[in-house]
């Protein structure tokens, strides 16, 4: 199949490079506004260059991926849609709640399917977790843990655009917790600091956060997240039940070190950036787009998915400011 990429990129140029490498890819359609980015995936990835996103969807391909800067994606998730050709669009939907509420409403009723970009979905180990809860085998859920720490905060400009910490970051956890756990969040409690970069807190942002989320069985799941964490890139999901307990990225790449006497785990190389973590869940997550454009299999990741998280990233942020527990109807309403 043909397949249009859109924005070219640091995560652009990777999908280029992971769709290349698909079987069911034949050929890449390619455009940035960035003339040289989009020359240098086409010399690297033998890809066709396009002048424009228009051109992208008039040049006969597919399905389209959109990796362009946020404000960009509802115009063209929508361009694509009208198009009547399949979409993969990496989080968020949009910039804001509003804006994505209204992308929905845009494309309510269209048969053409649209993959919103959340990989953990596709990594092995939340996969074997989610099969795990789903199958009954830990009992009763009571907590859940999860924990997403970067090595080192984005530059103060991508900072100052990314919406905060929480719709940046967390919402990764938060939607993991919802896939692998089955279950919605009703209320938040957030919490935050700045104890490293200026220009975090400068953004009004935090650095580090903890939020505490309800689950509407009344599990509880706790969310760990911070810009500073020296020893590689920690991306981890403890799911604890009456049964059992099992965790996600307990292995010998974990950018954790023991003090214990005698402990030689772990033994590896930390992970030292989220595409490094995600190498193998990028690729059957592309892998799982051009399914859905070969009408085998149906979106594994809806806008309403999206959004879902969206509100939750929401919640925690008003929590965070206002110090104070915030429900998610709350927000839904506002």
């Amino acid at each position: 199949m043909r397949i249009g990429i859109l924005g070219l990129g640091r995560i652009g140029a990777f999908h280029a490079e992971t769709l290349s490498g698909l079987d069911a890819v034949e050929s890449l359609v390619v455009a940035d506004p960035f003339a040289a980015a989009a020359k240098s995936a086409a010399e690297r990835f033998g890809a066709e260059v396009a002048d424009s996103p228009e051109a992208v969807l008039a040049a006969g391909v597919d399905g389209v991926v959109v990796a362009a800067a946020t404000d960009a994606h509802p115009g063209l998730i929508l361009a694509a849609v009208e198009a009547g050709i399949p979409v993969f669009c990496e989080k968020p939907v949009a910039r804001t709640m509003a804006e994505g509420v209204e992308v929905l409403k845009a494309v309510a009723g269209s048969a053409v399917p649209i993959q919103i970009g959340y990989n953990r979905r596709f990594d092995t180990g939340f996969v074997n977790a989610r099969a795990a809860v789903r199958s009954g085998e830990l009992g009763t859920l009571h907590t859940v843990r999860s924990t997403t720490l970067d090595p080192a905060p984005p530059p103060a400009a991508y900072i100052a655009a990314s919406g905060g910490i929480f719709r940046d970051c967390s919402v990764h956890d938060f939607d993991i917790i919802r896939w692998v756990t089955g279950r919605e969040v009703t209320e938040v409690y957030a919490v935050g600091g700045n104890r490293g970069a200026d220009f975090i807190k400068e953004a009004g942002d935090a650095d580090t956060t903890g939020a505490i989320l309800t689950l509407d069985d009344g599990t509880i799941a706790v969310v760990s997240n911070s810009r500073h964490n020296a020893r590689g890139y920690d991306v981890r999901m403890e799911i604890h039940g009456f049964t059992d307990s099992i965790a996600v990225g307990l292995e010998d790449k974990l950018p954790l070190r023991s003090v214990e006497p005698g402990v030689t785990f772990p033994a590896g190389t930390p992970h030292d950036f989220f595409m490094d973590r995600f190498t193998a869940a990028y690729r059957a997550e592309l892998t799982a787009f051009t399914e859905v454009v070969a009408g085998t299999r149906t979106s594994p990741c809806t806008i309403e998915d999206a959004l879902e998280a969206g509100w939750i990233a929401e919640a925690c942020t008003l929590s965070l400011h206002e110090h104070r527990p915030v429900t998610i109807a709350e927000v839904r309403a506002s």
